[in-house]
């Protein structure tokens, strides 16, 4: 059984290390703080770049990217072309449609080096808040956005949509594969798919695109 004296000791002791270890995290805090921070680039030494040129929104760009760069990044991040948004960062929502080479992709899902040469729109390319493209136009007029932040892409998916139907290109739903494909509204649903909306407005962008392709709202 202890006695007193044997607990006021235990106590003492306690507190002892109590306070030794406080000193200690508080050396070791100031330490790391005093540590220079490395950048996280210079602990990666001898990085591939490589020279890529293309024709983005009609104009020629020419820069040097680390190989590993998406079409995405290279857009937003080397030529402030940042209406192409980033989403999901997964190929999934197609916040970062673009139409290249003609046809629509998800930038963030392709580097950038695959586009040599390739002729690139983004949504800066298609129209200014001047001179929309009709396509613009009609999102305006129909309501076709809430926060905005998938538009860019719904648009070029949109503008590119259209293109495909003319250019006679089926998809999933299409019945009869040898006869040209109509803007039907399940067409359009499945054509469209690959670009989501958080806020719902699906019915208003329906409407945008079927108005700029000539058929009745």
């Amino acid at each position: 059984m202890q006695g007193p004296s044997d607990f006021e000791l235990s106590r003492r002791k306690l507190l002892l290390g109590t306070a030794a270890s406080v000193a200690f995290s508080a050396a070791s805090a100031e330490a790391r703080a005093q540590t220079p921070v490395v950048p996280a680039q210079a602990a990666v030494p001898g990085i591939a770049t490589m020279k890529v040129s293309f024709n983005v929104n009609g104009a020629p760009r020419e820069i040097a990217l680390d190989m590993r760069t998406t079409l995405l990044d290279a857009l937003r991040e080397h030529l402030h072309l940042t209406g192409t948004k980033k989403g999901c960062d997964h190929g999934q929502c197609g916040a970062c449609t673009v139409i290249a080479g003609g046809r629509r992709i998800n930038s963030c899902m392709t580097l950038a080096v695959m586009h040599e040469g390739d002729s690139i729109t983004t949504i800066e390319g298609l129209g200014t808040p001047e001179n929309m493209h009709p396509m613009q136009a009609a999102f305006v007029k129909h309501d076709g956005f809430q926060c905005g932040y998938c538009t860019p892409g719904q648009i070029c998916s949109a503008v590119a949509v259209l293109d495909e139907i003319k250019a006679g290109i089926p998809s999933h739903v299409t019945a009869d594969l040898d006869a040209a494909p109509q803007l039907t509204n399940a067409e359009l649903r499945e054509r469209m798919s690959g670009n989501i909306c958080r806020c719902g407005a699906y019915s208003n962008i329906a409407e945008a695109i079927t108005e700029v392709a000539g058929r009745p709202t």
